[in-house]
């Protein structure tokens, strides 16, 4: 089993086919995407191919360490970034092609008019070994 983060972008990634932005849709289309969501991370948890999953808040702030004994330096929030990550999912699966067929399946959540968003998903393996230093 092998672990994949899947990325939802609202900002920053390809368009997806059903480009409505989230903030247009009406709330019974928020309800049938969350729903979609739902159902997608429970039909997962019964195979046990769920791990974890959130969405997210569009607010972020950038954080960095500035030196023994200073407060850490903050550049945000960043509500209008360019890139915005929606939500995720983690996802333990038999291999890479599951994980790419888990999300092109995901990618068709409804959207504005109930029509499948058809979006782009960032797939990501986690790091399994650290990586191999040559000179």
């Amino acid at each position: 089993m092998a672990k994949y983060l899947l990325l939802k972008h609202y900002r920053g990634g390809p368009a997806p086919v059903n480009d409505v932005p989230m903030d247009r849709w009406t709330p019974e289309e928020i309800s049938a995407h969350m729903q979609y969501m739902h159902d997608f991370a429970t039909r997962l948890e019964g195979t046990g191919e769920f791990v974890d999953g959130q969405a997210l808040a569009p607010e972020g702030t950038f954080v960095r360490y500035d030196g023994e004994g200073r407060p850490p330096v903050t550049d945000g929030p960043f509500a209008e970034t360019k890139d915005l990550i929606a939500g995720w999912m983690v996802i333990d699966v038999d291999s890479y092609e599951r994980a790419l067929e888990l999300a092109g399946e995901l990618s068709a959540a409804p959207g504005a008019g109930g029509k499948p968003l058809h979006e782009w998903l960032e797939v990501r393996p986690f790091l399994t070994a650290p990586p191999t230093i040559t000179e």
